[in-house]
Parts: C-alpha cells; structure tokens; sequence
C-alpha cells in the first residue's frame, strides 16, 4: 500500500468518511457534528450548548458545562441522486468529435445516450468526539473531532455525462482544540484552532481519439493502440484520476450572552481554510503514442473552504425550550476548480462561480420526563450552486429539513441521544455546454458534451450519540 492510499484508509477508518452523495448542509459541508443536535434540525446550535459538541458550533458553551464531558456521536447518511435526460442530447456527440476534413474521425459514439448514471447516492457515516474539561470556575479547554467538509457522487461509468464527473469524492478531518472563559454570570468567550486534512478524488472520461486528432495523429488510433474500448478507432476512451491532499490551518471564536436564567444568545464564526493540495493525476487505456502529449504526473490545486457566522437563540419555558438560528456562509472563495500540474501548465479547470449561501432553522425541546426529552425541528438551507455552473460533481440545490429526535438520560452521568432528518431536495436543472466559455486561457477545453436535463435528490440522516460526565 502507497502512503497516499495509507492515508485514505487511516482517514475514513478514524472519521468514518465513507460518504456519499448531498451532503446535510448546502454545498460539501457538512453539519452533521453531532446526534443531539440532528433532532432540532440543528437550530439554535450555537446557544444551546447542552454537551461538550458544542466546542465545534460555539466554543464558548463550554461554560455551561460543570466537570469533565465526552461526546461520541455516529450519523448514518442515506443520500439518493439522479439525473433526467433532458432536451436534445447529443448522442452521436458531435459536439465532442467536431473535426471534419482529411484524417478526422467518425462521431464518437456514447455507448447509449439512455445512460442517465444511475443513483449516485450510498451509505456514509461521518463520525465525531469532543472532550471538555473544567479547569475553574472561569476556564474550559477541549478538543473537538469532526469532518467539517466531505461529498461523494459516483455516476456509472458509461453514462451521457462521464466526460464532465464520474466520481468526485471529499474527506476531511478536523482537530479542533479549543478554551472558552466565563467571563461573569451574563458573558462568555471561547476560541479555538483548526488543523484540517483534506484530501479529494476526482475522475472523468477522456476522449482520446479528439486528443489524437488534435495532435495530428488520428490515424493513429486503432483496436491495437487503444484496447478495452467500443468497436471503431473513434471510441478510444480512458478514465483521468486525479488525487490530491493537504493540511490546512484556521480558527473559530464564539461568544455566548445570558439575557436571564431562561433565555441566552449564541454567535459563532469559523474562518476559511485554505488547502494548497498537491498530489497526481493518471490516465487509464491511453494509447502509448499519447503518453508524451497526455503524462501522468504531478499536480497541485488551491481550494479557501468558506468561512461561516452563525447567530441563535435558546429560550425556556417551564419544560419547553424553544430555538432559532441564521447561518450564513461565504462560498464565494470557491470560483472555479483549477487544477495544474507540477509544470505550472494548465490541467483542468471547471467554472463553479459559487455564491454566499444562508440557513434558518427553529426547534423545539420537550422535557417529557426527568428522563426523556423529545425534540423537534425545520430548517431551510440555501444552495451556493448557480444553475447556470451547476455541475454533475455537485448538483446541488436547497433543501429543506424536517426532523425529529429524543434524550434518554440514563443517569447523571450517562445520556444517549437519538435523532432522525428527512431533506426535501428541490430538483435541480442541468444546462452545461459542451465547451465552457469561461475557461482561463492557458487551460485545455475540450468538447465534454451538453449535459441537458434535471437532478433529483433527497437524503435521510440517522444520528446516535453518547454523553458521559465523570
């Protein structure tokens, strides 16, 4: 085993980041930091405060916590996406084989335009831990463990959109140390540092029979050079991967207001990370004639993973408590995913054009015994995917949760949570041309085919968490 493929596996057997397909929250990012929280649809995350999870959504509730806490929470994600075949598509991708003229190819055929690519959706289980520690009456330390980021979507191979995404694949890890102070009765303050590993796979067809036509080499192309594809020199495909990985550094500050007894308030904000990834790109059944014009090699990409604020409110009545938040989150440090290679040259690079993206949730507690609490939420999360850039390696759109969960407190000093989240995905149209205008100069566009029709997802979350005091 390689040190790259080494890691991948310590990281999804340490987070559990076996995930795949529309993340919980918009985007790749996922809130999904705890069970306890699942059941409320996260709303009011960052003034509830309830157990030591807090650390990743406001570290400064730590002061709410008496003692010594650790949290271990597992989520189970069931993410289900497909694409509709829509409008006119290419099927004898002419767009992609647009050469005419002496030595030019016949169309290059799509093995089916039927192949709408599946469900791109599977079980993930994104895990997390937190450990808070009172010091004084005024200092908390603790450390968080979480996956603040991660995506997979993974269409069939063959399917009409290949030449754009086949798989695309995120994990990260966070480590998380934080220190909250309680500054008097009605005001706290906590902080915290980020240490991220982020690590991405990328694949998509190739067209080599355009490559070799654009090289002047197309009739160099035959069932020898190119073996493993369909029948005719002009289906000379192969698969590009590309993987990459980094360690990224930020911060997070919170800050937590105690109006009275009953009610408080919570504002929150983690910075950007910015990842410097490097790692290789390989190309699969290229022709040996093309290995000079199309290396393996090395690569590097630069990704700023947005930065957030959140401000939420906690209000209890009797045995009622009730919660709201605004989430607001700057997804416009992502504009395009340009990747290069060790040279300097131009790779790839793919529009996004994100927009900032906001959520709103309210929630509800109900204190239903000493032992068992019941929890209910809604919330609404906002897409930064345009529709006009939308992409198969993200098909986003906003979404709705709609949530239930219960506590059962065992003693004082064990609880176990459980919670469930069904998100109603809006469908999302597709409009990708075959060739991007917006590509830089200096990168390889190459016809990928019109991507016509619309996405259609939804995803059910399960969530269980233990809460111990010692």
């Amino acid at each position: 085993m390689n040190h790259r493929a080494f890691k991948r596996t310590l990281l999804a057997t340490v987070v559990g980041l076996a995930f795949a397909g529309e993340a919980g929250a918009a985007g790749f990012a996922l809130i999904e930091q705890n069970a306890s929280g699942l059941g409320n649809a996260y709303s009011g995350a960052a003034a509830v405060a309830e157990d030591a999870s807090t650390i990743f959504f406001n570290p400064a509730g730590m002061t709410r916590l008496p003692g010594r806490q650790a949290v271990g929470a597992l989520t189970a994600v069931k993410p289900s996406a497909e694409f509709s075949i829509g409008g006119n598509q290419p099927c004898t991708q002419a767009a992609v084989q647009p050469f005419t003229g002496p030595g030019a190819l016949p169309p290059l055929q799509t093995n089916g335009c039927t192949n709408n690519g599946g469900q791109a959706g599977d079980w993930g289980f994104p895990i997390s831990g937190y450990l808070s520690w009172q010091l004084s009456p005024q200092l908390w330390v603790g450390v968080g463990l979480g996956a603040p980021f991660g995506l997979k979507t993974e269409w069939d191979s063959g399917w009409v959109g290949r030449f754009h995404a086949i798989k695309s694949e995120v994990m990260s890890v966070n480590i998380n140390p934080s220190v909250a102070w309680k500054v008097n009765e009605m005001f706290s303050v906590g902080a915290g540092v980020s240490a991220m590993y982020f690590d991405a796979e990328l694949t998509s067809s190739v067209n080599y029979s355009l490559a070799a036509v654009g090289a002047g080499a197309g009739g160099a192309i035959n069932a020898a050079s190119c073996p493993g594809s369909g029948p005719g020199p002009a289906n000379c495909q192969g698969v590009a991967t590309i993987k990459g990985d980094d360690w990224g550094w930020g911060w997070n500050l919170g800050a937590m207001i105690n109006f009275s007894p009953d009610t408080r308030l919570g504002l929150a904000y983690r910075s950007q990370v910015k990842q410097n990834l490097s790692g290789d790109v390989s190309f699969s059944n290229r022709p040996a004639f093309l290995n000079n014009a199309i290396p393996d090699g090395g690569i590097n990409a630069e990704v700023k993973l947005p930065d957030s604020f959140s401000a939420a409110l906690a209000h209890s009545m009797g045995r009622w408590q009730f919660l709201a938040d605004y989430t607001w989150t700057g997804w416009d440090s992502i504009q395009a995913l340009s990747i290069y290679r060790s040279s300097g040259a131009g790779l790839q690079s793919v529009p996004l054009n994100f927009k900032n993206s906001w959520r709103a949730g309210v929630g509800v507690n109900y204190q239903l015994t000493p032992e068992w609490k019941l929890r209910g939420g809604v919330a609404y999360d906002t897409t930064p995917v345009q529709d006009a850039y939308r992409t198969p390696r993200l098909p986003d759109q906003d979404r709705t949760w709609l949530s239930i969960g219960a506590q059962w407190t065992v003693s004082k000093q064990l609880a176990i949570d459980f919670g469930y989240a069904y998100l109603f995905v809006k469908d999302a149209s597709s409009n990708l041309p075959s060739v991007e205008s917006s590509v830089p100069t200096g990168f390889p566009n190459a016809p990928k085919g019109n991507l016509i029709g619309n996405y259609s997802a939804n995803v059910n979350i399960l969530g269980i968490q233990g809460r111990l005091n010692f």
